[in-house]
């Protein structure tokens, strides 16, 4: 394995961990802020929680792609010098903003919260993989399956949306808090959608190896997939902007647009089970698990984002930590389960695992039940906190805040179980990835 891979692989497993670790004690130093604050407040914690998920499942996304890139355009672009250059910019970046949060200097704007001039070399590291990837996709002549149109629709408007999302940096947008606010919102609603899209593209990716069925990614209703999750990109961000000033329609179509595209990516993992065989559901069961998961969160997401469209409901919800439940579930629940699949299905983890398969098993069962407990705990919250400010009138946060932080408390205890689970999963892969010829070879 060239060792730019290799260093990337456990790069995107360190942001994982890291992820798991300070979202963690942000939880804790939420709830017990005369214990934290001297050392590790809670907002130095956050940032660096939500900055270290988002590079996460964007880092993850693209390992996946450049990884597969040989077997699904006919280049090898885990040597290419344009992905390599990505790779070690990208990952000298995502450094150096870490080390601005240690030191307590922020900026940027929410979840981006590094000085804004970080900006830039993220952007000129995301121009050198789009040039390694785009050569090797106008070269192939091939008929593209699905998946390889979300890898190139993702890259290219996650590249338009950070340009979007860092406008604010141009004074212009700043002279308006309106503006500039409702430019942020509808630039992080878009870019949510691309990096899905190469996520999504991922999942399908994965179908199609553990099935050996291709008309997976080729039929129509993959197809109809693809421009579903398209349409979501540039247009579900309506709803982003609730409480900014809107037509009501605008907000209630993009509410629509969200939730069909859960359905549709439901309906293909549910077509890619019927047409599983037992064999090669055992041959590849580890990441089969990780789909199963995150099949499940979308449900329970779904039904979550269908409760929180209703109006009268959201203006209950809105801003509490059903909000913070819905993030958490796409977050942690679908990409992240995805995401693990797929690199688990690279690793061909399976066959590498040896003795610690019930060690691996068991940490699932504890990551996902302890998921569950944790956001719950975030509804529960939410619909206590929505009661006691919109209906019980509660003017006095305190107040207001006593009986939900006991049931944070539930949220942290189980916090730690989802992060002890996955990070025992993400230690086993990073064994696997250290061993010779580490990455399984694509099923033709």
């Amino acid at each position: 394995m060239p060792l730019a891979i290799r260093i990337y692989t456990r790069f995107v497993f360190l942001l994982l961990i890291t992820t798991l670790v300070f979202g963690m004690l942000s939880s804790w130093s939420y709830l017990y802020p005369e214990i934290f604050n001297r050392y590790l407040p809670f907002y130095q914690l956050r940032p660096v929680h939500t900055s270290a998920a988002l590079f996460f499942i964007i880092s993850a996304a693209t390992l996946c792609i450049i990884l597969f890139n040989r077997d699904t355009l006919g280049r090898n672009a885990t040597s290419g010098r344009w992905e390599q250059l990505f790779i070690f910019t990208w990952i000298a970046t995502i450094l150096v903003i870490f080390g601005y949060y240690g030191l307590k200097k922020f900026g940027g704007r929410e979840y981006w919260e590094f000085p804004g001039w970080l900006a830039f070399p993220l952007l000129s590291s995301w121009t050198f993989l789009m040039i390694g990837y785009y050569k090797g996709w106008l070269k192939c002549a091939d008929k593209k399956p699905l998946y390889i149109w979300m890898w190139s629709t993702g890259i290219l408007f996650f590249f338009l949306t950070f340009i979007e999302q860092n406008l604010w940096q141009i004074p212009w947008f700043r002279q308006s808090f309106l503006r500039e606010l409702t430019v942020q919102w509808k630039a992080n609603g878009s870019m949510v959608g691309a990096w899905n899209q190469m996520v999504y593209g991922s999942s399908l990716f994965l179908m199609v190896m553990i099935s050996g069925d291709k008309s997976i990614a080729r039929n129509k209703k993959a197809f109809f997939f693809y421009f579903l999750g398209l349409t979501n990109l540039m247009f579900n961000w309506g709803h982003h902007i609730y409480n900014l000033p809107a037509h009501g329609w605008i907000r209630h179509i993009s509410y629509v647009i969200s939730m069909t595209e859960w359905l549709i990516f439901i309906s293909i993992i549910q077509g890619f089970k019927n047409k599983l065989t037992e064999a090669r559901k055992l041959r590849h069961m580890l990441p089969y698990k990780f789909l199963l998961a995150a099949e499940f969160w979308v449900f329970a997401n779904l039904t979550l984002a269908l409760f929180m469209s209703i109006p009268a409901v959201n203006r209950y919800t809105h801003g509490t930590h059903i909000t913070v439940a819905h993030a958490m579930g796409t977050t942690i629940g679908i990409n992240t389960m995805i995401l693990l699949g797929v690199l688990g299905y690279a690793l061909d983890i399976d066959n590498k695992i040896g003795a610690g398969r019930k060690l691996f098993i068991r940490s699932y069962r504890l990551a996902q039940g302890s998921f569950i407990i944790f956001w719950l705990s975030l509804v529960l919250a939410g619909i206590l906190k929505g009661y006691r400010s919109v209906t019980l009138n509660i003017t006095s946060f305190q107040e207001m805040m006593e009986p939900v932080n006991k049931v944070l408390v539930a949220f942290s205890v189980a916090g730690i179980g989802v992060a002890t689970g996955l990070i025992i999963i993400v230690i086993m892969y990073w064994q696997a990835a250290g061993k010779s010829q580490s990455f399984v070879k694509v099923d033709k």
